[in-house]
C-alpha cells in the first residue's frame, strides 16, 4: 500500500508578496502627500508673494491724495479761544481701477445710489480710468463707509486722513484763508490768509501743541459780517468791506470782505469771492481823507487857529478843472476849520492843501503808510495808486481823497493814528499780550490828535456823520463818497461810499470802517447812495451791537468837550439835511 504526501503551500512567499504591495502603497501615499504639501506651500507662497508685490508696487489709498503731506496743521483760535480752524481725522473713499473684480457698470449704479452727489456716468468714468487711484469721496461719514464696504469690492479702498475744518463756516474766511496744493506741487500748504502767512509755524511739529491765537473776536466779526451783508444786499452793492481796529495795539478785531466764501468747500468759488478787498483792493476813498489833510495842516503850522476862514463862496477853478461843493447856502461862505469838515467842503479843503504845499501833504500821507503796502502779516496786500505827477490840481484833489487810491486797511490805520494820540502802529492779525503793543512811530503831536478827536466828534453831532452815531458810545467819524474810477474816467452813476469812525471819542478804543462799492439807492436811503445814508448806518449798528462786548460801557452823560468849538459853527448846521 502506497501513501501520497502533498507538499505544503509556501506561505512565506505569499506573505512577502503582500508585504511588498503594502510598501508600494505607502510609498505612493507618501509621494501624494508630498505633492499635496508642495501644492499647499506653492499656494501659500503665491499668496505671500502677491501680498509682498502689492506692498512694494501697489498704490496706497492716500498716495494720490491732495493731502500728500502727512503733517497735521495746528489750530487757529480767535482772541477768546474759540476755534476758527482745526484739523480732524476724516474718512476718504477711493478706487484702484486695475484691482476691480466686479461689473463696473453695475458698481457705478450702486455708488450713484449711495453717493447721489454724482450720477452713475461720473462714477463709471472713474471706475474705468487708466490711472492707479482716484478719489470717490473725501468727506465720507462712517455710515457711508460701512455701506460702501458692504458692496464687497476689493478695488474700493478706505482711509482716515487729516482734514482741515473751519467750524464757523464762512466767518472770517478772508482773514483765515484756505489750504490746497500749488499749481506745480501736490504738497498741501496755506494758499491765503493766516493759513498762508503762518504756514511754516502751523506745520511745524514742534509747534503742534501751540495753536495760533488771532486778534479777531468772532462775536464782533459776526456782527460786522451781518450788518455789512445786510447793507450790501439792500443797496445791491458790488462788494463791501468792514474793519474794526484796536487803536492802542493795532490789533484787527474784525476783518470783513464781501462777497465771502466757505473755506470748507472751495469748489465753484469765484475769483471775486476769494479776493480780500480789505487788503488787496485799492479805492479812492473821497472825503474820508479830509481829516487827514486837516491834521497835516494843523501839525505843520499851516492852520494855527480854528477860527481861520477859507473862501468857499464859489467853485474853485484849477487849470481845466473846477472843484465844486454840492451843498446849500450854509456852505457858500468863508468857512472856518470845524465848518470845513462838518459841511465836507472840497473847496475849502483844496485851498488849505494849496497853502500847505505838496511836501507837507505828501509827508503826512507817507507817515500814515499810504506810500506802501498795508502793514500786516497777510501776504495778500495791494500797493497804493500814488500820483506820478504832483501838480497843483493833484495836490488839491488828493486832499479830499481823489486821485490817490489806498486799501480800506490803510484808512483804518490812519484813523487810529488820528485819535490815539498820534502814534502810527503796524496792524496785526495776532493777539497782542497786555503791554506788548509795538511802540510805533509818532506822526502827530498829542495836541493835534486831541483836536482831531473834537473835530471828528462834531462831524457826527452836526454834520454828514449823524447817522453813524450810536447813543452812549460817543462816535466820531467822517463820511466819504467818491465816484468810481475806471478806464474811461470817473463814473457819474457809481460811487464808493465809506464811513470811517472811532469810539468813544473822549478816550478812543476802536476804529470802525464800513465801505460799500457802487451801492444803488432805495427807499431806505430816499434814493441816495452817499455814505451818510449807506455806510454810516452800518457803523452805527455795529458799534451798538459790539461796544459793550469790547468793554466800552455806553454812557449818555459822558462826552468829549467841544464847547470851545461850538460857537464857531454856523447856527443852521444842526438842522441841515445831510446829503453826503
Amino acid at each position: 500500500m502506497s501513501t501520497l504526501v502533498a507538499r505544503p503551500i509556501a506561505r512565506p512567499i505569499s506573505g512577502r508578496r503582500s508585504n511588498d504591495q503594502r510598501h508600494a502603497l505607502v510609498a505612493v501615499a507618501h509621494v501624494r502627500l508630498m505633492m499635496l504639501m508642495l501644492l499647499i506651500m506653492a499656494g501659500f507662497l503665491l499668496v505671500i508673494g502677491r501680498i509682498a508685490l502689492l506692498g512694494l508696487l501697489g498704490t496706497p489709498a492716500g498716495a494720490a491724495t491732495l493731502t500728500a503731506n502727512p503733517v497735521v496743521r495746528g489750530d487757529i483760535l480767535d482772541r477768546n479761544g474759540q476755534p476758527l480752524a482745526r484739523t480732524i481725522e476724516a474718512w476718504t473713499i477711493g478706487v484702484r481701477p486695475p484691482e476691480l473684480l466686479g461689473d463696473r457698470q453695475a458698481l457705478a449704479g450702486q455708488l450713484a445710489t449711495l453717493m447721489p452727489a454724482h450720477d452713475s456716468a461720473w462714477y463709471l468714468d472713474r471706475l474705468t480710468m487708466k490711472g492707479k487711484f482716484t478719489y470717490l469721496e473725501k468727506h465720507a461719514s462712517p455710515a457711508l463707509v460701512n455701506q460702501i464696504h458692504a458692496l464687497g469690492e476689493p478695488g474700493i479702498v478706505f482711509a482716515r486722513e487729516p482734514e482741515r475744518l473751519y467750524p464757523q463756516s464762512t466767518l472770517a474766511a478772508h482773514a483765515l484763508g484756505y489750504i490746497g496744493p500749488t499749481a506745480t506741487d501736490l504738497h498741501i500748504m496755506g494758499r491765503a490768509g493766516i493759513e498762508r502767512a503762518f504756514d511754516a509755524r502751523l506745520t511745524d511739529p514742534a509747534q503742534r501743541g501751540k495753536p495760533i491765537a488771532l486778534s479777531i473776536d468772532s462775536r464782533v466779526q459776526a456782527a460786522m459780517e451781518s450788518e455789512l451783508g445786510r447793507a450790501m444786499v439792500s443797496f445791491k452793492a458790488k462788494d463791501a468791506t468792514g474793519i474794526v481796529l484796536d487803536v492802542r495795539t493795532g490789533e484787527v478785531i474784525a476783518m470783513v470782505s464781501l462777497p465771502v466764501y466757505n473755506p470748507n468747500k472751495l469748489s465753484g468759488t469765484s475769483i471775486d469771492a476769494l479776493r480780500n478787498n480789505v487788503t488787496q483792493s485799492v479805492y479812492e476813498l473821497g472825503s474820508t481823507f479830509k481829516p487827514i489833510t486837516m491834521a497835516a495842516a494843523i501839525e505843520s503850522g499851516t492852520v494855527t487857529s480854528m477860527a481861520r476862514r477859507f473862501d468857499a463862496t464859489v467853485p474853485l477853478k484849477v487849470g481845466r478843472f473846477t472843484i465844486h461843493d454840492d451843498r446849500g447856502d450854509e456852505q457858500k461862505r468863508w468857512l472856518n476849520i470845524p465848518e470845513t469838515l462838518i459841511y465836507s467842503s472840497n473847496i475849502a479843503t483844496a485851498r488849505i492843501a494849496e497853502e500847505m504845499g505838496k511836501d507837507k501833504l505828501t509827508a503826512m500821507f507817507t507817515a500814515m503808510g499810504f506810500g506802501e503796502r498795508p502793514s500786516i502779516e497777510l501776504r495778500e496786500r495791494a500797493g497804493p495808486i500814488w500820483p506820478k505827477y504832483w501838480g497843483n490840481t493833484t495836490l488839491m484833489t488828493t486832499a479830499f481823497g481823489h486821485g490817490i487810491a489806498v486799501t480800506p486797511l490803510h484808512l483804518a490805520n490812519a484813523y487810529a493814528t488820528l485819535v490815539n494820540g498820534g502814534i502810527w502802529r503796524p496792524t496785526t492779525m495776532l493777539k497782542v499780550a497786555p503791554g506788548a503793543a509795538p511802540a510805533g512811530r509818532r506822526v502827530l503831536s498829542e495836541a493835534t490828535s486831541a483836536r482831531m478827536r473834537q473835530l471828528l466828534r462834531m462831524i457826527v453831532l452836526l454834520g454828514t456823520g449823524k447817522k453813524g452815531e450810536a447813543p452812549g458810545y460817543r462816535v466820531g467819524g467822517k463820511t466819504g463818497t467818491a465816484e468810481v474810477a475806471g478806464a474811461g474816467g470817473y463814473s457819474k452813476k457809481a460811487n464808493v461810499s465809506t464811513f470811517a469812525a472811532a469810539f468813544p471819542m473822549d478816550s478812543p478804543r476802536y476804529v470802525v470802517v464800513a465801505m460799500l462799492n457802487s451801492p444803488i439807492g432805495n427807499a431806505e436811503s430816499f434814493g441816495l447812495t452817499t455814505a451818510a445814508w449807506t455806510a454810516a448806518p452800518v457803523v452805527s449798528r455795529v458799534i451798538a451791537r459790539t461796544g459793550s462786548l469790547l468793554g466800552v460801557t455806553p454812557d449818555m452823560k459822558r462826552d468829549i468837550d467841544v464847547s470851545e468849538l461850538m460857537p464857531l459853527v454856523w447856527h443852521g448846521a444842526g438842522d441841515r439835511k445831510n446829503a453826503e
